[in-house]
């Protein structure tokens, strides 16, 4: 055990108080028999990383946090797979910051992370809500993880499918508990593209937005060097790049997902509130004429399409500003961003909760959503 600080040092949003005891063991060994020592004791116990993701109260935290600081980055293997072509396959330490090792995959030519770089928080939290950004998800270079299991305390392989990976959730969020001690990832290796096209290309833009500013086509590609620069540019214009000097960035990020609706309610909302369909179109059935006697009622019902929403246009269209804030509080809306809650300097964690209660109750009353919080959040209520 080490002596507790407050937890305001620890996270990006800069609130929280003190654990009772804190451990940071610093190699893969130690963080097992430490986890295991703390579960022992039959005492809360709190994860924490890169500190990113996670708001917490003004009191601290009743128990012990697990503070994972491990570092590495190992290459497992390079090899062709027949549909990926030549892939490179990466065992990554949980407490490497993600945008380190976004930044490392990308001098070397490996390509699959590339949109979600500036992204905050270390690479054990990554599949926890399955990270996104720019039309990439973890799920799609995700393999397996290493995971020290509280049920049973034993180290077991996950593999991605054993997670559940969603849009920001996975069955690590959802009750699964342990310690994920590493991730493996598949990446491309563009290093023969590289060689007769002079630079490695990530992979085929996705998203309007990141298309509209790199000045190419859906479906394009750029170079890895590239993408990284633009996707740092738009996550800096919205304040979502770290920034010890600018307090408009002591957040955690987005502080709500996008919410996912059906259809029917979707069309309820104003024409130009932006949304996107989840599900494809259902196929068309075809029936053998032979056949058509014989196969009884046709149903016509068709099946529930889901459609996701802009939080950040819900939140705008609310009547919730940029920078806005309640009287007497520290803790606001960016001024770059709706969807990012920011501590101004001197918030306390009820100011931030307080704040977005207010937020998500106006999204409520004009629209009928009720906006999910993205982060953790220990010992505060919504």
């Amino acid at each position: 055990m080490i002596d507790p600080v407050d937890l305001s040092t620890l996270t990006t949003f800069r609130v929280g108080g003190p654990p009772t005891a804190r451990v940071a063991p610093v190699t893969e060994h130690d963080l097992i028999h430490e986890a295991l020592v703390v579960w022992g004791l039959d005492e809360n116990w709190l994860l924490l990383g890169g500190g990113s993701n996670t708001v917490v109260a003004d009191e601290g935290f009743d128990g012990v946090v697990i503070h994972v600081v491990t570092r590495g980055i190992a290459v497992l293997a390079q090899e062709r797979e027949p549909s990926k072509g030549a892939c490179v396959r990466l065992r990554v330490q949980a407490g490497e910051p993600w945008d380190d090792l976004v930044a490392y995959a990308i001098d070397h030519g490996w390509a699959g992370i590339e949109a979600l770089s500036g992204i905050p928080g270390s690479c054990g939290a990554a599949p926890v809500q399955n990270i996104g950004a720019y039309g990439q998800e973890l799920s799609d270079s995700l393999v397996a993880i290493d995971f020290l299991s509280y049920d049973t305390g034993e180290v077991e392989r996950l593999t991605a499918a054993n997670l559940e990976l969603g849009y920001r959730t996975s069955a690590l969020k959802q009750g699964l508990r342990g310690v994920v001690l590493a991730i493996e990832l598949a990446l491309h290796d563009t290093a023969a593209e590289a060689s007769v096209l002079g630079s490695a290309l990530g992979q085929p833009i996705k998203y309007a937005q990141l298309a509209a500013a790199l000045g190419v086509q859906v479906g394009d590609r750029v170079s890895l060097h590239t993408m990284r620069a633009t996707v740092q540019a738009l996550r800096a214009a919205k304040g979502m790049v770290l920034d010890d000097n600018d307090c408009d960035t002591y957040s955690a990020g987005s502080f709500f997902t996008n919410p996912i609706v059906t259809e029917t309610f979707a069309r309820s909302l104003p024409a130009d509130a932006p949304r996107w369909p989840l599900a494809e179109e259902p196929a068309d059935r075809v029936i053998p004429l032979e056949d058509y006697w014989g196969i009884g009622p046709i149903s016509h019902e068709e099946p529930v399409r889901r459609i996701k929403l802009s939080a950040a246009w819900l939140i705008e269209h609310s009547g919730v500003s940029r920078g806005f804030r309640l009287p007497g509080s520290q803790a606001a809306v960016s001024s770059k961003h709706t969807l990012a809650l920011t501590n101004t300097g001197g918030a306390t964690a009820a100011e931030v909760a307080e704040l977005a209660r207010y937020v998500r109750g106006r999204v409520q009353a004009e629209f009928g959503v009720n906006l999910q919080p993205e982060p953790v959040l220990v010992g505060l209520t919504l």
